[in-house]
């Protein structure tokens, strides 16, 4: 299970980035360089992808009523679940 968190940490570190991401795409240019490439890899590439296993191996411990909160904070598992549903919605669009 320290796995699980360690994952889902990193999942939102990447959901942030995929925020990021779209704020630039609407915002002011900024310089490109290694942080600007590394937030657009974890944003666009990394994001949905870790995102999507992370919420589907927290449904199937839930359905089979093994997740324990302490591994798993509840407020990081809706975050990730939030940021899915948006970048579904966007990936659709």
């Amino acid at each position: 299970m320290p796995k699980l968190l360690f994952f889902s940490r990193v999942a939102f570190i990447c959901n942030i980035c995929f925020l990021l991401t779209w704020v630039m795409r609407y915002g002011p240019p900024i310089p490109q360089g290694h942080v600007a490439t590394t937030v657009l890899i974890l944003g666009i590439g990394l994001s949905v992808f870790l995102n999507v296993i992370i919420n589907l191996f927290i449904i199937v411990l839930l359905v089979q009523r093994k997740l324990q909160k302490e591994h798993n904070p509840q407020w990081l598992a809706i975050a990730n679940a939030l940021f899915l549903i948006a970048q579904l919605i966007l990936l659709v669009k």
